[in-house]
């Protein structure tokens, strides 16, 4: 008897987890590059430990990871990110993470679960808890201008919902302006844009900072970006906030928003991304 009742109690205790697990969706760009000066093109794509902790401790916790790209295309990994460094120095914990990476097939060309933006659309925003975008260079090719974006995170913004973003993830939230395509134009001509009419002007928020892209303009062999994130989202209208050092974890909430600043900043935004979703399932 005594038996029966604690498989009954467990059956109760996993139902209740099963009833309250949140659907995260998790936004990539659909490209492999970024677009540099003079013609120059970048090799990139997310980074492994800004995509995979907070997918992991989404996944270890019950909630369910739908993931998307604005045209449905499975999302590149940057080779750059396969490295213990981001990882607390760890080379266990980077292949743990990669594996994991390596079993739900976000990658591949053939056996990706990667749906497109316009299919999110059709099951419906309300099917989602909140929406997550790590970062790597690739978000600010596609996502910023990305008009199936810009209603996603419009509707987000309508009803509160959590909108989680890391790194240069949060220069998708460009993609919410009137005109996304002319916006950036104006920052790759390098003209001072008067501040648009955004959905999240005057929100404090963070991003790779202005400083931690000087220190890493070594890794474009010789490029030049069209223009830094902090500048764009400044001149957008946010209110940007950052560590007191470089590559400091540093994270800001306000209001649906959830940023964070750099590569070491991931883990506390999946943290923040989890209780919020405790708080309001």
């Amino acid at each position: 008897m005594r038996v029966k009742l604690k498989l009954l109690a467990a059956g109760l205790v996993l139902a209740s987890v099963m009833a309250s697990a949140g659907n995260v969706l998790v936004v990539l760009s659909d490209v492999d590059y970024l677009d540099l000066k003079d013609g120059k093109r970048f090799a990139t794509g997310f980074y492994l430990n800004e995509m995979m902790q907070p997918v992991k401790m989404l996944l270890d916790a019950g909630h369910q990871v739908t993931f998307a790209t604005p045209e449905g295309r499975a999302p590149a990994m940057d080779k750059k990110s396969l490295n213990p460094v981001y990882f607390g120095g760890s080379k266990a914990a980077m292949d743990e993470h990669f594996a994991l990476l390596e079993k739900l097939q976000v990658t591949s060309a053939t056996q990706s679960p990667v749906i497109s933006l316009a299919r999110v659309e059709q099951i419906g925003y309300g099917k989602f808890d909140a929406v997550y975008v790590p970062g790597g260079h690739a978000p600010m090719q596609d996502l910023l201008t990305s008009r199936s974006l810009g209603r996603l995170l419009t509707a987000f913004h309508q009803q509160g919902k959590t909108t989680a973003l890391v790194c240069h993830g949060p220069i998708a939230l460009l993609a919410a302006l009137p005109d996304a395509a002319g916006f950036k134009q104006q920052m790759v001509s390098g003209k001072q844009v008067q501040s648009p009419n955004w959905i999240y002007a005057g929100y404090k928020t963070t991003v790779f900072s202005n400083q931690e892209e000087e220190a890493s303009k070594a890794q474009l062999q010789g490029g030049q970006m069209q223009f830094y994130p902090q500048t764009a989202l400044e001149q957008a209208g946010m209110r940007f906030s950052k560590s007191t050092q470089p590559w400091q974890a540093h994270v800001v909430e306000d209001r649906e928003l959830i940023t964070g600043q750099n590569p070491a900043s991931a883990p506390d935004v999946g943290n923040k991304l989890l209780q919020r979703l405790a708080g309001t399932l």
